[in-house]
């Protein structure tokens, strides 16, 4: 893979993550407390597929970015408990921020 294909993966999951990580935040912040103490369902129901979808391709990205940078299963598993901690993706992008600004 060239440098510009690089940047693009590094860019495209950057971005997945960004958005996996708000989907997460608005699941736990405002769909699972309107759920519970507003009897309103449909929030976890839209924000819970809209989540796991951004999940997948989120997990799906970061197989491709270890596989094509050479990053250890250790990264791999790092990602993945990135994103199932609240801020998580966003502590990780500030790490893969540096990396594509190494890159340019």
């Amino acid at each position: 893979m060239n440098n510009d294909s690089l940047k693009k993966l590094l860019y495209r999951f950057r971005m997945v993550a960004i958005a996996e990580g708000i989907s997460f935040l608005i699941l736990l912040g405002i769909a699972m407390p309107l759920k519970y103490f507003y009897n309103l369902p449909e929030a976890v129901k839209f924000f819970g597929w809209a989540h796991g979808a951004l999940f997948v391709g989120y997990v799906y990205l970061a197989f491709n970015v270890m596989t094509e940078f050479k990053k250890s299963i250790g990264w791999l598993a790092l990602a993945f408990v990135a994103a199932i901690l609240p801020f998580g993706t966003f502590a990780l992008d500030r790490q893969l921020k540096k990396e594509q600004a190494a890159m340019s």
